[in-house]
């Protein structure tokens, strides 16, 4: 990927090579297509893998957020989990979104919505959100994001995020909790990476 290609990247300039991948979700061996110029293409990556091994079961009802999406395998995770529930899969970059749809359509999962930022209702309040959060946006704009949308969080909802400790994870818990007034919890250290679920003081 060149320095001009990143992962955030609406529209990536790279080669859109698809190929078949086989990962573990939701407990089933699947089989998913990916490609360059979105995040971690080649496998579940580490920081995901933590999260997804350390999180609560999702909740069964309501609007559930995976933000930053990626090729989709918290979106397909929560989504093969809570059937029932409506999934949204957020992210900026169009090969991601296109990927996580036709992944959710490999899998048959029907409830699903891989959709830009902008496209997700105002009215929708989430009763979870997972995320591995795109760090490397820089500051200023995580910061906006974060509090953006862990301020969408339906009543009793919560946040789990996972992020690297040497990207700042210890400083990065301490800015959410003082800045949104939540209560902000390290649920997991594994790998390098911290686990923090965000929920109402």
């Amino acid at each position: 990927m060149s320095e001009q290609d990143h992962y955030f990247t609406a529209r990536p300039a790279s080669p859109d090579e698809r190929r078949l991948l086989r990962v573990h979700l939701a407990g089933r061996d699947v089989e998913v297509e990916t490609a360059g110029g979105i995040f971690s293409p080649d496998h579940v990556d580490l920081g995901t893998r933590v999260l997804l091994d350390h999180v609560p079961a999702p909740p069964s009802q309501g609007d559930l957020l995976d933000l930053g999406c990626g090729w989709g395998p918290i979106a397909l995770t929560l989504a093969l989990e809570s059937p029932t529930a409506r999934v949204w899969a957020v992210d900026v970059n169009e090969r991601a979104l296109d990927l996580a749809r036709r992944n959710a359509e490999r899998l048959g999962v029907t409830n699903l919505r891989a959709v830009r930022p902008e496209e997700v209702p105002d009215d929708v309040l989430f009763a979870a959100i997972w995320s591995n959060p795109p760090i490397r946006v820089g500051k200023v704009a995580l910061h906006a994001m974060l509090t953006h949308w862990l301020g969408r969080r339906a009543p009793g909802g919560e946040a789990h995020l996972v992020v690297g400790k040497n990207l700042g994870a210890d400083s990065l818990q301490r800015w959410i909790a003082a800045e949104l007034d939540v209560a902000v919890d390290r649920t997991a250290s594994a790998k390098g990476f911290r686990v923090l679920a965000v929920h109402d003081r």
